[in-house]
């Protein structure tokens, strides 16, 4: 009896893991998710031999080819007809600028030096740009918002003038939770609409004041772009016009301007508050910028696995290929930017997905679309011409599901949502979280805006229900801080340096393979149920897709 007694408990214990495993290997396709493999293709994507894999460059070749090979030995399909690539017509700026900056006062003049004090540049197709002797206008934050009842151009005309504008938004520091979104960034914040504004109002130059606080990130950030080459989609793709001139000027350069100006520092204060009104600073400034253009194509790679029943409905998984490629050498002497984190991990995280999906004993659905994207850390240009000019309806897109990073570390307890509640694809994240025993948090720094830095945001543009997630905190077994601690070394030491590299010694990849089998997951999900994504009813991006009749109908499976 007491031999059967335990042989009835071995056999029910065998039982459990077996249908365990059983209800695993139904998730989880036995051919997916390998560290090795995923670390491999990180090796190879982040080597010096992709020399930074920037746009136009011999890395872009290596890259994108490197990609087409690995789309052919998966057996994906060709997402552009019979190709594995869309051309995106972009242009190559360089431009190199005046060693300083001369700053006129009534009675005096004095220097910027360059790029201790600025970095700035130039996207207009001429030889030269000058400055030369432009007044200059303080405009606040340089925004133009009226849902928000904000106009920071109000009352002043800034046509062929410079406007010195503030990083971020009103309320960003938590002085009035009122203004905007409180500590949650909006893309008013964003510098990226700050030029585009100025351009809208005509100024010649838009100059940005930098500060640590309200940009999340060191000044030496900013001058690695110190007369670097830049890119951008040509005129004919119907980009953002742009002013002459644009940059970021050091806090230290603008309490300098301000002085100059006798004007009293508790202006930037008063830019906060409602009824801020801009002003003429009284001084001027010179300067010029030598400009070299050449027009080119970059690519964007993509493919695909057609749906078994609903082949015309699609869910795109993203990351973007490119990083900075060769430019200003680190304190080693070291100018590849190789980009291993930022976002060699994302492409690998995308292929080990597409082989997740290809290796199913049953197609998806829908089908999953594989989309390798150019020139993100230009400005989002692979994205944004993706969402012009759509291989796939985006009418007919259900989501994006954005990778732009992954942990290469210990594994963690949660995973984190990039950016405020948004639409279903956070719910449904959850609860896949919750089937492999973790959880899912929103990112701790709403005012950073890191939503709007990503490929994800051109897709949320045009109302597709788009979610980027990235690396939790809570280490396994060793908690929050440990796994703060690393992000934060990543950012001060790593981040869109040369350092960025692969390291087989410490680079385990469990993490990353945690967090691809949720995103696997959660495409997998949208592939199958009855109805599509919604975005929440609060969302800025709620009306955008009801302008385009994108139709949310429950599905009969």
């Amino acid at each position: 009896m007491q031999f059967l007694k335990y042989y009835f408990v071995f056999m029910l214990l065998a039982s459990f893991s077996a249908c365990n495993t059983t209800h695993q290997n139904n998730i989880f396709p036995s051919e997916a998710f390998d560290a090795k493999r995923l670390g491999k293709h990180i090796e190879q994507l982040a080597s010096d031999s992709f020399l930074g894999r920037k746009p136009f460059t011999t890395g872009e070749i290596r890259t994108i080819t490197y990609l087409e090979e690995q789309y052919k030995k998966i057996g994906l399909e060709p997402g552009n007809a019979n190709s594995y690539f869309q051309k995106v017509p972009m242009i190559s700026i360089t431009s190199v600028a005046s060693p300083q900056i001369i700053v006129q006062t009534k009675n005096d003049h004095f220097f910027l030096n360059g790029p201790d004090d600025y970095v700035i540049w130039s996207g207009i197709n001429k030889p030269m740009v000058s400055l030369e002797q432009d007044e200059v206008i303080f405009a606040g934050y340089g925004i133009v918002a009226p849902e928000y009842n904000w106009n920071d151009y109000a009352g002043i005309d800034v046509k062929n003038k410079v406007v010195l504008v503030l990083a971020n938004e009103p309320g960003y520091d938590g002085s009035d939770s009122s203004l905007f979104k409180g500590l949650t960034m909006t893309y008013y914040a964003r510098w990226t609409y700050k030029l585009e504004e100025a351009a809208r109002q005509g100024a010649k130059a838009c100059l940005m004041i930098h500060s640590f606080k309200s940009t999340g990130q060191a000044f030496s950030i900013i001058q690695n772009g110190w007369n670097a080459t830049r890119l951008r989609l040509n005129e004919q793709s119907g980009n953002a016009t742009q002013c002459p001139i644009s940059g970021w000027i050091s806090e230290q350069a603008a309490q300098k301007i301000f002085g100059a100006a006798e004007v009293d520092s508790s202006i930037i204060y008063s830019a906060g508050k409602r009824g801020f009104h801009p002003m003429q600073l009284n001084v001027k400034v010179s300067a010029n910028i030598r400009v070299k253009t050449v027009y080119n194509q970059s690519n964007n790679v993509i493919s695909k696995i057609s749906g078994s029943k609903w082949p015309d409905e699609y869910i795109i998984y993203t990351a973007h290929w490119d990083h900075f490629g060769i430019g200003r050498p680190d304190e080693k002497g070291d100018s590849i930017y190789n980009g291993a984190q930022d976002n060699a991990s994302g492409v690998a995280g995308l292929l080990e997905i597409a082989a997740a999906f290809k290796s199913m004993s049953k197609r998806p659905k829908r089908t999953i679309i594989f989309l390798a994207l150019t020139a993100e850390e230009q400005g989002l240009w692979g994205s944004d011409y993706y969402v012009h000019h759509p291989l796939f309806p985006i009418q007919k897109t259900l989501a994006n599901i954005n990778i732009d990073g992954l942990n290469p570390f210990e594994k963690t307890v949660d995973m984190t949502i990039v950016g405020q509640p948004q639409s279903d694809l956070e719910d449904l994240l959850k609860d896949a979280a919750a089937k492999m025993g973790r959880t899912v948090v929103y990112d701790g720094a709403p005012a950073s805006g890191y939503y709007f830095r990503s490929d994800q945001f051109n897709f949320a543009r045009v109302g597709i229900p788009a979610i980027y997630a990235g690396s939790g905190s809570n280490v396994i077994g060793k908690g929050v801080e440990y796994g703060k601690k690393w992000k934060e070394e990543y950012g001060k030491n790593h981040y869109h340096r040369p350092s960025d590299e692969y390291n087989p010694a410490t680079w385990t990849m469990e993490a990353a393979i945690e967090d691809i089998k949720l995103l696997f997951m959660l495409g997998k999900r949208i592939a199958s149920q009855k109805t599509w994504p919604k975005w929440r009813k609060d969302s800025e991006f709620n009306s955008v897709r009801d302008t385009i009749n994108l139709k949310y109908e429950n599905k009969a499976l």
